[in-house]
């Protein structure tokens, strides 16, 4: 019996550990890249890549298993290239240089993006709400 809700007790403080945590939270630290900063990178390219372009793409999450070391360079960012073989389209967050550590010099996380509704036929549209 003690032992059930022992067991209880640490799922509990698992879940709401797991539900207090986000993206938004994620932030680097001396060891670590945060998602939030990576994502806001790839938003950044995009919101240029919008500006340039007549496509207009929206970026997701980056996936939050993700964890990397700290980068010691600014982040770079690039179109992911088909060759690559993702099936979504992405943007690369690439850091050429990471902290010293012992997993891994650099690294880049993909970060899906996808396009946003044609919103000139949306305003343009009678059927559109």
């Amino acid at each position: 019996m003690l032992r059930s809700i022992l067991l209880g007790a640490a799922l509990s403080a698992c879940a709401f550990g797991l539900a207090s945590w986000s993206i938004e939270t994620d932030r680097s630290t001396e060891h670590t890249h945060g998602l939030f900063e990576i994502r806001e990178e790839a938003r950044r390219f995009i919101w240029h890549e919008n500006a340039e372009g007549h496509q207009q793409w929206e970026v997701l999450e980056p996936n939050l298993k993700t964890l990397v070391p700290r980068c010691a360079v600014p982040l770079e960012t690039q179109c992911t290239p088909k060759s690559l073989g993702r099936s979504k389209r992405s943007v690369m967050v690439i850091c050429t240089i990471a902290v010293p550590n012992t997993v891994m010099r650099g690294w880049d996380v993909h970060v899906t993006v996808k396009q946003r509704p044609n919103q000139t036929k949306a305003a343009t549209d009678p059927a559109s709400p």
